[in-house]
């Protein structure tokens, strides 16, 4: 039995940590619980988040809740030779933490997390078209950003190499097209790419077994 367990499917934050899983190749444990059902509510779950959110991940003795913070655990952790989500020098690696910080919190929490809450969950967090107008314009000035750092034709965010950062930048795409939010053409090609990878794959069919 694997000492890694990762509990969540069903989410896009989920889903960014079976994807590092997967591209790292690492063995681990998926605790089938999806946010908001009755899965939640069992004290075994509790018992391993309070908080009641997903994901959660357990690496032996250790703990962590934030996806981002999952992600670059194991890519500072595990990565090695071929498998690496970040670059190995220490400003490679502040770049590396610089896009997946502005992924997170321009992209993630500041707009599309915003729609979510006063859109899809309008029932539990208040319903309001202002905010939801506001957060879908942030949203396209701020994709505006990568598309511009990938105008000189690279492949990844970072480059050469595929990073953490292009795990969450591809989950965001992911979710304002759900949300029909104006993607630009190059980072809609570019999030072709990324679904194309054997690990995106592998984790999609976990994270999203209905699907």
């Amino acid at each position: 039995m694997s000492r890694r367990t990762l509990w969540g499917i069903g989410s896009a934050r989920a889903f960014r940590v079976h994807w590092a899983l997967q591209e790292l190749g690492l063995d681990y444990q998926t605790k089938p619980v999806r946010t908001r059902t009755p899965a939640m509510e069992t004290p075994e779950f509790q018992l391993v988040s309070p908080r009641k959110k997903i994901p959660v991940f357990e690496d032996g003795g250790l703990k962590l809740f934030e996806s981002c913070a999952i992600v670059s655990y194991l890519a500072r952790t595990y990565g090695a030779g071929d498998k690496q989500l970040m670059p190995i020098d220490a400003a490679g690696q502040a770049r590396c933490d610089e896009w997946s910080y502005f992924v997170a919190t321009e992209l993630d929490g500041t707009s599309l997390y915003v729609i979510r809450r006063h859109g899809d969950l309008s029932e539990i967090y208040g319903e309001s078209s202002v905010a939801v107008d506001c957060a879908g314009e942030y949203f396209v000035r701020q994709v505006a950003v990568p598309e511009a750092e990938m105008a000189d034709g690279r492949p990844y965010l970072l480059g050469e190499q595929f990073t953490m950062a292009d795990i969450f930048l591809t989950t965001c795409l992911t979710w304002g097209i759900r949300y029909e939010q104006p993607v630009p053409e190059l980072l809609l090609a570019y999030r072709v790419r990324m679904t194309e990878r054997s690990a995106y794959k592998s984790a999609f069919s976990i994270c999203y077994p209905d699907i």
